[in-house]
């Protein structure tokens, strides 16, 4: 499976990821997003498209 990785140092804590998540995998902290569930990723990619700062890559593993 895969899951998002966000990098803190980009993100601005829009929330926009955490809208266009279908999976519920992100929330928003009070700096920036988190992955609260990232077991649950889909790997569908929305986040990443959605992020303005381009601060989300998805891991894939094994």
């Amino acid at each position: 499976m895969a899951h998002p990785v966000i990098d803190t140092d980009e993100c601005i804590a829009c929330g926009v990821c955490v809208d266009a998540c279908p999976a519920d995998v992100l929330t928003l902290g009070d700096e920036h997003a988190e992955v609260s569930d990232g077991d649950s990723c889909v790997a569908c990619g929305s986040c990443m498209e959605a992020c303005p700062a381009g601060a989300i890559t998805e891991i894939a593993e094994d």
